[in-house]
């Protein structure tokens, strides 16, 4: 506040950590006409009550009060004199204490024209202690599927209060709780709740705490113990007779590591010629049937036993792809050789009947004629001529009896040629009766 030609002059509010220090500073400004300043007394106004602080008189020197007296001091050296210069009484504070949130007053007591004052707010903030744990050292999987904290993120002791948020891969849930304490400082406290399982496994979480405009940031990596998770390699669908050294590989992912791997054949015994060597199981020599059959492999560590299988089947021929790059499944084999000889015999029986009926068809044309071929064979050559006397009856020897064979053609060719000369007019022997 101010009047007349004489004003102090402080700043509207001041800040500080805790353990840090600030300045408050005071200037009074004295105008015309001058005055005297008698006294200049810092006082803390908090709740309604006033106490003293610090103290500068020009004739008793300068006073620093209980509980302040190790931490609070006057700026200026001149204001410590015997003749102090009293214009600016800044004073500097040192280890702040939350205690000294408050309201500070800065009075000048001055003749003739009384007092002048000014204030100033004071704040004290704490930076908070950040610290993130794990609920417990090693984290295990459980099939109930439960949720439950793995790790915590506090932020004690704060003024003001932080903001607690997770930074991760991992699917889960955070909760937040703020306590407030005696002192005017906030603890927050920040639970990272997830399904422990083997995706969580190795898993980093980072916690950041944004406290006004820092970001306080701290990591945990997840240990998740967790039950072997097996599986069965080696069969390539490709195992034939006499096929050599084929495998088997039992892989499991388990946390801690597998300690015991065991093989069994369901339903029957191992094979004579199976060698087991911890996670894999060795065919020696060559493939039989008697190495078909369903295989398991049991795998466990401290956390539990789990178990991985693979059917192994044998086959007769291996599976050769074909250019495309595909294989033909070993059963397509016998139906394509069985489709193959079908479609031959076929193509066969197709040629042999087209053969029988071309030599059917010219055996009828060549043994027994039509009406054509006799006609041009046996005919007088005036078959065209009007008027003329028909042609003579055939000889008997010369008709085609129905079971007509090959061996009487030549002798019917050779009577037709007699007949034709007969009818020509060529001169004949008369037969005698």
């Amino acid at each position: 506040m101010s009047g007349g030609a004489q004003t102090v002059q402080m700043d509207a509010s001041k800040w500080g950590f805790v353990g840090s220090q600030v300045e408050l500073r005071c200037l009074f400004v004295n105008s015309n006409p001058p005055v005297k300043i008698s006294q200049v007394t810092w006082q803390k106004f908090l709740n309604g009550t006033k106490q003293n602080v610090a103290i500068a008189n020009p004739s008793l020197g300068v006073s620093v009060l209980p509980p302040f007296k190790d931490r609070v001091s006057f700026k200026q050296p001149a204001v410590r004199h015997h003749t102090p210069s009293l214009e600016d009484t800044t004073i500097t504070f040192s280890n702040l204490r939350l205690s000294d949130e408050a309201a500070y007053i800065c009075e000048y007591t001055t003749f003739p024209a009384g007092n002048r004052e000014n204030m100033v707010n004071l704040t004290v903030l704490a930076r908070p202690m950040t610290v993130m744990t794990l609920s417990a050292p090693t984290i295990v999987a459980r099939s109930s599927n439960r949720k439950m904290t793995v790790a915590t993120c506090l932020s004690a002791n704060g003024k003001p209060p932080s903001l607690i948020t997770w930074d991760t891969r991992l699917k889960g849930e955070a909760s937040v709780q703020e306590t407030r304490n005696d002192n005017g400082t906030v603890t927050v406290l920040s639970s990272y709740v997830v399904v422990p399982s083997r995706a969580a496994h190795k898993q980093k979480l980072t916690c950041i705490v944004s406290y006004r405009n820092e970001r306080i940031t701290d990591s945990v990596v997840l240990n998740v113990l967790y039950e072997p998770e097996v599986t069965v390699e080696g069969f390539d669908g490709n195992w034939y007779l006499n096929r050599q050294d084929v495998l088997l590989i039992c892989k499991a992912d388990a946390n801690p590591p597998v300690t015991v791997y065991q093989w069994k054949l369901l339903n029957g015994s191992m094979p004579a010629n199976a060698e087991i060597r911890n996670n894999t199981l060795l065919f020696k020599g060559a493939v039989t049937n008697e190495v078909a059959g369903t295989y398991v492999c049991d795998a466990t560590n401290s956390i539990g036993t789990r178990s991985g299988q693979v059917e192994v089947n044998v086959t007769e021929f291996p599976n050769i792809p074909p250019p495309g790059g595909h294989e033909i499944p070993q059963e397509q084999h016998s139906s394509g050789a069985a489709i193959g000889g079908a479609v031959g015999g076929v193509v066969l029986l197709a040629a042999a009947g087209a053969l029988l009926f071309v030599f059917l068809r010219r055996r009828q044309r060549t043994f027994k004629g039509d009406y054509s071929t006799k006609k041009h064979v046996f005919g007088n050559g005036y078959s065209k001529a009007g008027g003329l006397p028909a042609h003579p009856p055939m000889p008997k020897n010369l008709q085609y009896p129905e079971d007509s064979d090959d061996e009487k053609k030549p002798a019917q060719i050779g009577a037709a040629r007699g007949a034709s000369r007969g009818a020509s007019g060529i001169s004949t022997a008369t037969p005698r009766t």
